[in-house]
């Protein structure tokens, strides 16, 4: 639950500050009445979205064994690459997120069309959609927890990140969004090396990697896969007992390397 909480917290403020962002500058040219453009290439992005994690959980149902192994061991590696490109693009852009965004918006209203306004909702809302669903199915596929659990964590994620997101779009400038997204982006970076770690052991046990290396330490008897916390663990940031030597070195490779990039790039901070 906290997984797909996290995720879905830091995923969905990412949607809901560039909704703002929008809104508000509408708002405050005297465009109001364009915001049921935006609206609908919201909604058309959020459909779209669902109809993937429709697609992908249909996928995985039909799959059996090894196949669908090497499917979800595949999606977890996806995910992971899609997450560390989408914190490091934040991290990058985040300082003229604002102005873009208002970029973007003057050029639509010159055209004059419905649909540039919504093209540009989609296209803003899409991206961060579809990282979203591949997210949270690689991460339903290592939680251990009750489907219900974990996506209910997903919905009260988004739920928050919408409240956050309106007291942006209202003008509040209490909100830490700079220290939130520095915080979030090392958590879903440290997720990402866990997903790493999975989907790796997903692939070997698929037989698609032949060899991972010798297992250094088993660490069962201290602490169990099969207990609440271990399942905790396992689903949060990769948690093996027994890990191999190849899950070890790709984790922490990717982790130093990926922290490293992170905070050698600059602070974020989001014009609005």
């Amino acid at each position: 639950m906290l997984f797909s909480f996290l995720v879905s917290l830091r995923e969905g403020f990412e949607i809901a500050l560039i909704l703002a962002i929008v809104l508000g500058y509408l708002a405050r040219t005297g465009n109001r009445r364009h915001f049921r453009d935006i609206w609908v290439g919201t909604g058309l992005a959020v459909a779209l979205t669902i109809g993937v994690v429709f697609v992908l959980q249909a996928t995985a149902s039909e799959l059996s064994g090894t196949a669908r192994e090497a499917f979800e061991g595949t999606i977890m590696l996806a995910a992971a690459a899609t997450l560390t490109w989408m914190v490091l693009w934040m991290r990058r852009q985040a300082v003229s997120l604002g102005r873009d965004l208002r970029t973007g918006v003057d050029v639509a209203l010159a055209r004059g069309s419905l649909f540039a306004l919504a093209g540009l909702a989609f296209s803003a809302v899409i991206r961060e959609g579809i990282e979203t669903a591949l997210f949270l199915f690689a991460g339903a596929r290592a939680s251990a927890g009750s489907a219900g659990e974990f996506w209910a964590g997903g919905a009260i994620g988004f739920a928050v990140a919408a409240a956050l997101g309106y007291a942006v779009y209202r003008g509040s400038h209490l909100l830490p969004v700079r220290q939130f997204f520095t915080v979030t982006g090392v958590v879903v970076l440290v997720i990402a090396a866990g997903l790493l770690s999975n989907g790796l052991a997903e692939l070997h046990e698929a037989q698609l990697i032949p060899q991972l290396g010798p297992r250094p330490w088993d660490m069962d008897a201290v602490l169990s896969i099969s207990s609440t916390a271990g399942q905790f663990l396992h689903a949060l940031v990769g948690y093996d007992p027994a890990p191999t030597w190849g899950q070890i070195v790709l984790f922490w490779t990717y982790l130093a390397g990926g922290l490293g990039v992170f905070f050698t790039m600059g602070g974020v901070r989001a014009s609005s």
